[in-house]
């Protein structure tokens, strides 16, 4: 009986070692979190950007505009 719980403890051990150093997938999701957060940023930014600058043309235009 104390066998088997040995041999799943390696077994597991060995799995577990195995996925702490395979660190690839980790990294990739990270850099997958990160280029989210920039796009939302990046996507904010511009709405917000372009809301405004379309809000200050549209009072030059209407100042500017021959009567």
């Amino acid at each position: 009986m104390n066998t088997l719980f040995a041999n799943i403890y390696i077994a597991m051990e060995t799995v577990a070692g195995k996925l702490r150093r395979d660190e690839k997938g980790a990294t990739a999701v990270e850099y997958g979190i990160m280029v989210a957060l920039i796009a939302v940023v990046v996507i904010t930014a511009v709405t917000l950007i372009g809301t405004n600058l379309t809000e200050s043309l549209n009072k030059v235009g209407t100042s500017i505009k021959p009567k």
